[in-house]
């Protein structure tokens, strides 16, 4: 969570130095900063995501449910900042030479392919809890 915290300090200061020189340099200096707030946020979920899950909640088991909400609140904080950092390196790529855009898209084509497995894994696990209470009922 430092870190984080340290990431969104050195892009503010990069973007008040960058405009500092030159307005034309602080206008790039944006986009990046927007790119060290997202990874940033990014850090700071997943670190918020293991003390909850690893240090705060107890140890007993967890159901299938408790697993499969960890997990979609887990992958739905990196399929955001995989969005949001594919935009911006859109953003960030226009107006340059059409071949520097391929990773920027690439990472908006994977972002979308985690969201569809997301929606993969939670259909199938929501089906494992229904088939796992039918059978719990039935003996």
């Amino acid at each position: 969570m430092i870190l984080a915290s340290l990431l969104i300090i050195s892009g503010a200061v990069g973007l008040i130095s960058a405009f500092i020189i030159s307005f034309k340099d602080g206008r790039g200096e944006i986009v990046r900063a927007v790119s060290y707030v997202v990874i940033a946020v990014a850090v700071f979920d997943v670190a918020k995501y293991f003390i909850e899950e690893e240090v705060l909640r107890s140890k007993g088991k967890q159901s299938l449910s408790e697993a499969r909400g960890s997990l979609t609140k887990f992958m739905t904080t990196i399929i955001i900042a995989v969005f949001i950092e594919g935009l911006v390196g859109v953003f960030e790529q226009s107006g340059k030479d059409p071949e520097d855009i391929l990773f920027p898209a690439a990472l908006l084509v994977v972002a979308t392919f985690m969201v569809l497995a997301l929606g993969m894994y939670q259909k199938l696990s929501v089906n494992a809890e229904g088939e796992k209470k039918e059978k719990d009922l039935t003996e």
